[in-house]
């Protein structure tokens, strides 16, 4: 009698050691095949999940954004100058917070607006100037911790004359990508705003920015150029703040349209899996497949996007013919579908490439090829 042990098995048999072999091995072999089907099978259901994901997240984008993204995206024309595709601003960057800024900055650029600035504390400024040479650094904002109270309103002015100098350049500014919340530095950016506002210059309000203007809703309401994009959080805010109520899932697109009335017809776009837009009279949504990476910046990529498809949609509208199908929809509507449809587009891209190590420098390197697929330079 031989008995033969395995890892979770166990069987006896009788007969020589040779009859022994010939029966192991022809078990053996069974296994084998068994283990070779299911490996098959494995491999195939995998297969199957993978091609339902690439068939998710495909490089088509839907068709009203795809269309968007054409007829809003200048052509590139030797006869234009320095400036003519956008100038944008952003004002955020403190001690804590540097990646931020750089990446909504830098998304501006790689989309194709020509300057992109930035206007952070002095702490950060040295940081995000190494990042890239590319964008025009202004280190002019101020923490409380570095401020005398008695120097507090003749720096504050100083900061905003700084700012305000530059402002009738701009296209377009984002607020709040790494600001912080340090009550000073809020109080100078709360003057900058209102000077936005005075000067007609669009705004982009996310991050912190968007604590400041839950917590001081005058600042942007009734602002039809103004553009918020909150993340669930955020939103979840914001809907206490302005309805007082908790989020309806399953009245979505209505509480939206009533948030975006109740702050003064400002448009709204709320980040989720499907992103919904509204300026308080309609209400789109962008549910092109992006990535389920989840990595921290890709709001900042947001931010600066839309800002970017902003400033070209209200160039666009400002030279186009009445007949046109966009020539009606509200420049901050079409900024917020270009540049909600892009990035997750760019996204989608980056996650084909990268999988779990997916970063948000992944996704702004895939933002020039995405637009480029829709937009061909030449």
């Amino acid at each position: 009698m031989i008995v033969k042990r395995g890892m979770n098995c166990q069987f006896a048999f009788s007969g020589s050691k040779k009859d022994f072999m010939l029966a192991s091995s022809a078990i053996f072999r069974r296994q084998q095949f068994l283990i070779r089907s299911l490996g098959s099978c494995t491999n195939q259901t995998h297969q199957k999940r993978m091609q339902g994901t690439k068939a998710l997240s495909g490089t088509s984008l839907e068709p009203d954004a795809e269309h968007i993204l054409r007829a809003i995206t200048p052509t590139l024309d030797r006869n234009k100058h320095k400036g003519m595709a956008g100038k944008i601003a952003v004002i955020g960057g403190c001690r804590e917070y540097t990646g931020a800024p750089y990446f909504a900055a830098i998304s501006a650029l790689k989309i194709g607006a020509d300057l992109s600035h930035v206007f952070c504390t002095k702490d950060a400024a040295p940081v995000i100037k190494s990042y890239s040479p590319e964008l025009i650094v202004h280190p002019v904002l101020e923490e409380s911790y570095s401020v005398r109270d008695q120097d507090k309103l003749s720096i504050s002015g100083k900061i905003l004359a700084e700012v305000d100098k530059w402002m009738e350049r701009f296209d377009c500014l984002v607020v709040g990508p790494g600001l912080g919340r340090d009550p000073f530095l809020l109080d100078c950016v709360s003057k900058i705003l209102k000077h936005a506002r005075q000067s007609n210059v669009p705004i982009v309000i996310d991050g912190d920015g968007l604590f400041l203007v839950t917590n001081s809703l005058d600042l942007v309401s009734g602002y039809p150029l103004a553009v918020l994009t909150p993340n669930v959080n955020e939103y979840k805010r914001l809907i206490q703040k302005v309805l007082n109520c908790e989020v309806n899932e399953q009245d979505s697109h209505e509480q939206l349209l009533a948030l975006a009335k109740g702050v003064g017809g400002v448009t709204i776009l709320q980040k989720g899996k499907s992103d919904l837009i509204s300026d308080g009279e309609t209400v789109k949504s962008v549910s092109v497949y992006g990535s389920p990476r989840r990595c921290g910046g890709q709001g900042d990529i947001l931010s600066g996007s839309v800002a970017v498809f902003l400033s070209w949609a209200r160039q666009h509208l400002s030279t186009a013919e009445g007949g046109t199908s966009i020539s009606k929809i509200n420049p901050t509507i079409l900024g917020c579908i270009a540049g909600s449809a892009l990035m997750r587009k760019a996204a989608s891209l980056a996650f084909q490439n990268k999988k779990r190590s997916t970063l948000t420098s992944d996704i702004i390197e895939c933002l020039g090829t995405s637009l480029e697929d829709i937009c061909p330079a030449c």
